[in-house]
């Protein structure tokens, strides 16, 4: 069981560092090698502390999400978790899959609409699910996640509607909440609201978007955030990686 797994790494490490590869990368790649490369990446998050990779990305532009996933696991040693942006993001060789709900947002297609479409797909492939309840926090910008679910995010300096969706979160039963800046966000979550959702609800906490170095993940670990998402940064500067895994898990 991934979930349990996760549980684990938490409970030994004191926080799990987790690596987001964004599929669209390969629809916009003009490198003729980009799937040897993708798989020198993967090699290299394996090698250097990661505990878990995601797949997953805002946009559609991906046209064989599953032959991507297939290729990021036939590599990789640690375990595959899918993060989808949509019902098509699903595939067959990924160890679980966090099934997000946007909860910060109103936006019916996102809150079930998508979810009800990917449902009997993912019970069909028997892949295992981990309910998460996922909160778009403002991060100074125009992020794609925004874009794409047409909704607005929490603001920054409301510490109190975070984690009011936070508990609502754990009140539906989700395993997880997770507090999204955005990829490529100008500004991550603020440590006062992790901290603040930390001291409101029972569940873990997963904080990503906008991180862009070892010591600022370090200071989401001290805030309360069991599991830190390090994407962008990683793509441009993988030579950061091991920096990343040392610092999440408090080394």
């Amino acid at each position: 069981m991934i979930y349990s797994y996760l549980t684990r790494i938490v409970k030994d490490k004191g926080a799990a560092f987790l690596v987001l590869i964004d599929p669209d990368t390969k629809a916009v790649s003009t490198d003729s090698n980009y799937e040897q490369n993708l798989k020198s990446q993967v090699k290299n998050i394996c090698a250097n502390g990661a505990d878990a990779i995601l797949v997953g990305g805002s946009t559609i532009g991906a046209t064989d999400f599953d032959g991507f996933v297939k290729l990021v696991k036939s590599v990789s040693t640690i375990p595959v978790v899918l993060f989808p942006g949509n019902s098509m993001q699903v595939s067959k060789y990924a160890d679980a899959i966090l099934f997000l709900s946007l909860l910060s947002g109103r936006n019916p297609e996102y809150l079930i609409g998508e979810q009800v479409k990917a449902a009997p797909i993912i019970k069909q492939l028997g892949i295992e699910v981990i309910p998460t309840g996922y909160l778009l926090i403002e991060s100074g910008g125009q992020t794609s996640v925004l874009r794409m679910s047409h909704t607005l995010p929490i603001p920054r300096d409301k510490p109190n509607i975070v984690k009011y969706h936070a508990l609502a979160a754990e009140y539906l039963g989700m395993k997880l909440v997770y507090l999204e800046a955005g990829s490529g966000a100008k500004n991550s979550v603020p440590e006062s609201t992790i901290k603040a959702v930390k001291d409101y609800i029972n569940i873990p906490i997963i904080v990503g978007g906008g991180i862009r170095t070892p010591d600022k993940a370090k200071s989401k670990v001290k805030a309360g955030a069991s599991y830190i998402v390090i994407g962008n940064v990683l793509q441009k500067n993988p030579e950061l990686t091991k920096g990343f895994a040392d610092a999440i898990h408090g080394k």
